[in-house]
């Protein structure tokens, strides 16, 4: 921008040069909802970023980043003078990223054993108990299900991004090849290497050592 054009915008500028304390302040006091969206942008990039890798997950953090901001907006009064804006910011969106990832995690439980669509209908569970050991039982427990549950979160995102999009989602091979821009053929590799994983992961990672 000109400095010719940052001198037709005076208001911009003081908005921009103003802390997020007084900003704050001004939408307490007086509703300003240019100070307020003056807010949400400075901390758009920012926050969102953060909250991206602490749920591993773009449109969870999209959506935990909208909580944040309509909390702030409906708790302001709640911001007391002398307070700094930015740790009451981010302690209130980590606050919203725990109770998301609670509700991810019993969506988890719950649907890690659902049908996959390309798989022949068998749910994750009986996918990944297929006798590659010589006999393993089949798995429907509550601690197999958790065990299959960590055994998810530690695969590589490529392969982590495949196993929400399939079997949480509900998507298709093809929907997701296109959804993801990668070959067919990509996806069904990328998805078996995901299954040995998991099925090769110690059971012992999710239990207490004796």
């Amino acid at each position: 921008m000109t400095t010719s054009a940052c001198l037709d915008r005076p208001d911009a500028m003081l908005e921009a040069a103003a802390t997020d304390e007084e900003l704050m302040g001004r939408f307490q006091a007086d509703d300003d909802r240019e100070a307020f969206e003056t807010l949400v942008h400075r901390y758009e990039r920012e926050l969102f970023h953060y909250l991206r890798r602490y749920l591993h997950d773009s449109e969870g953090a999209e959506d935990v980043f909208q909580a944040t901001f309509l909390r702030i907006h409906l708790k302001r009064d709640a911001f007391e003078p002398g307070r700094r804006f930015r740790p009451w910011l981010y302690t209130i969106a980590t606050n919203l990223a725990i109770d998301a990832r609670r509700r991810d995690r019993r969506h988890r439980m719950a649907t890690l054993d659902a049908c996959g669509p390309d798989d022949g209908g068998r749910p994750l569970g009986e996918t990944i108990a297929a006798p590659t050991d010589g006999g393993q039982e089949k798995v429907d427990s509550t601690e197999t299900l958790d065990w299959i549950r960590a055994a998810v979160d530690h695969l590589a995102a490529p392969q982590r991004q495949l196993v929400q999009l399939i079997y949480h989602e509900g998507l298709k091979y093809r929907e997701v090849a296109s959804l993801l821009g990668i070959p067919l053929g990509t996806v069904k590799s990328r998805m078996h290497a995901a299954i040995v994983a998991i099925a090769r992961e110690p059971r012992r990672m999710v239990h207490s050592p004796r």
